[in-house]
């Protein structure tokens, strides 16, 4: 019986240390905020482009998990400091396409104000009648893809910075981007969801 119970004290009194130790990693907004205005500045062409000869800088090297855990600790330590990795082959073909589709087809109609960003990060169709009817469905369709892209890359944003959680806090702030950056005479929603001319 005592040697039981000294079994079970044991266990606990080594089983305590490791019950306490928590890992708070938490958004790094300042960092993302910068990713964020970077990257939709290149999709609506406030950017320059790469040189052709340019090639997109490789993704981080995977690290051996011991490496790993440490980073963590320090993200965790300094993660408003932190950096947001926006540079993977995913998200920098997502970014091609987002950017091909907005300077050929969606810009005209940004700028007619038949489109506008929505509150959530988002394209819709506000004015369908300023779309002339020949065009509305491809219209359509590029808003279909253009949403399509918008969705994945801020899964693939969460992903590669390993938090998938963080996928609703980058939508957040990439919605506040894209509005902010929107022209003069572009339409976007505001927070009860109203189309607003900016």
């Amino acid at each position: 019986m005592r040697s039981r119970l000294a079994t079970v004290i044991l266990l606990v009194v080594l089983a305590l240390p490791a019950a306490c130790v928590t890992i708070n990693v938490y958004f790094p907004e300042a960092a993302a905020q910068k990713a964020a205005s970077q990257f939709v500045d290149k999709v609506l062409g406030d950017s320059p482009a790469p040189a052709a000869n340019e090639s997109p800088s490789p993704p981080p090297p995977q690290q051996p998990p011991a490496a790993a855990l440490l980073d963590l600790v320090i993200a965790s330590a300094y993660a408003q400091g932190a950096d947001i990795t926006v540079q993977t082959p995913q998200i920098q073909a997502i970014q091609a396409r987002m950017q091909e589709r907005f300077s050929s087809v969606l810009r005209p109609h940004f700028d007619s104000g038949a489109l506008g960003f929505t509150r959530d990060g988002l394209v819709a169709v506000r004015d369908a009648a300023a779309i002339a009817l020949p065009q509305r469905a491809a219209v359509n369709a590029a808003v279909a893809d253009e949403n399509r892209d918008r969705e994945a890359v801020y899964r693939e944003i969460a992903l590669a910075n390993g938090h998938a959680d963080w996928a609703g806090q980058i939508r957040a702030t990439f919605a506040q981007q894209w509005i902010e950056r929107a022209k003069a005479g572009w339409y976007y929603q505001d927070s009860n969801s109203l189309w607003q001319r900016k």
